[in-house]
């Protein structure tokens, strides 16, 4: 069996043919390429990671350093220089120490239940204003398209009192309710689902609607499992803004007993004593969910980068 060798247009080549041995002589000489097959400089490879590193210091490192210091001992000093990162006694104890000092799994319920609620009422209606937006042909549909990307440029800070005045009017005040309200429609969202929306070819839908498929059938049926990986990071965005809110609940709730995580972990801070080995715990308690959330649904969430495109 002879040995042959595919060329960039798809046809192969025998040994001792000049498109062969062009080929083998400049494999050998750039071992490095990109996704593109361009080839790469070994000092440019070496920056690339290096850029990569120093980013990756900059975004795990300080999750890291919380880490080791709610595993630390009371012995320990965690101000230590050089800092150390392995802690020398590895406890749980400060995260025992947490639900202690602060009711923190009824505040991580309180938290779960807005994030759940928000997750629903945005993948529910961004994607219903998404298909309106891009699929439906009414009057004034550029105007709310418009709508929606200025309501992006409002900063929330500007309407927080309107808001709170309103869920004062609903006597939603120091409820949950009060707290998933506001949020439970993003615009960011709502656009998200737009353009992925807008990426689907018409020709499916057309084809359905020569079968008789009204547009309910057409959006729950073949439009919607279509951008499935747009929902994962309309969700993703949902609940991580829910569950890391800390002002808005912080206003809107009185109760201590329906107070969030963000909120409750506050009272870890305390006038006279700070413990940062508490307050480290307690962060870790609150991002735990997001990393599992996120490790659930990573694969959709990279996928819904380029959503819209039809597999055959």
């Amino acid at each position: 069996m002879t040995d042959t060798l595919r060329t960039r247009d798809g046809r192969t080549a025998r040994p001792g043919h000049p498109t062969t041995d062009r080929a083998r002589r400049t494999g050998r000489r750039s071992r490095f390429t990109d996704d593109t097959g361009q080839r790469v400089r070994p000092g440019e490879l070496v920056l690339r990671y290096l850029l990569l590193l120093g980013v990756l210091a900059l975004t795990v490192g300080p999750f890291l350093w919380q880490l080791s210091t709610s595993l630390k001992g009371p012995t320990e000093d965690i101000y230590s220089s050089p800092p150390s990162f392995l802690p020398e006694h590895p406890t749980l104890h400060n995260y025992s120490r947490v639900a202690d000092v602060i009711p923190v799994w009824d505040y991580a319920l309180n938290s779960l239940k807005v994030a759940v609620a928000s997750v629903v009422t945005n993948c529910v209606g961004s994607a219903l204003a998404g298909y309106a937006l891009a699929r439906l042909r009414y009057r004034g549909r550029g105007v709310l398209t418009l709508v929606f990307i200025l309501a992006l440029l409002v900063p929330a800070e500007s309407i927080i009192i309107a808001q709170f005045t309103t869920m004062r009017s609903l006597e939603l005040n120091n409820t949950l309710i009060g707290v998933v309200l506001p949020g439970c429609v993003g615009a960011l969202n709502v656009l998200l689902m737009r353009n992925a929306f807008l990426n689907l070819p018409y020709e499916i839908e057309e084809a359905a609607f020569v079968d008789g498929a009204n547009v309910w059938q057409r959006f729950l049926r073949i439009a919607l499992p279509s951008v499935k990986g747009t929902l994962a990071v309309v969700a993703i965005f949902a609940f991580m803004g829910a569950w890391d809110d800390f002002l808005w609940p912080l206003i809107v709730l009185g109760d201590p007993g329906k107070f969030t995580l963000t909120v409750g972990l506050n009272y870890l801070h305390g006038t006279f004593a700070n413990d940062q080995r508490l307050v480290a715990a307690g962060t870790i308690i609150a991002v735990a969910p997001l990393i599992v959330l996120f490790a659930c649904l990573q694969r959709y969430f990279f996928r819904g980068v380029g959503e819209g495109a039809v597999k055959g």
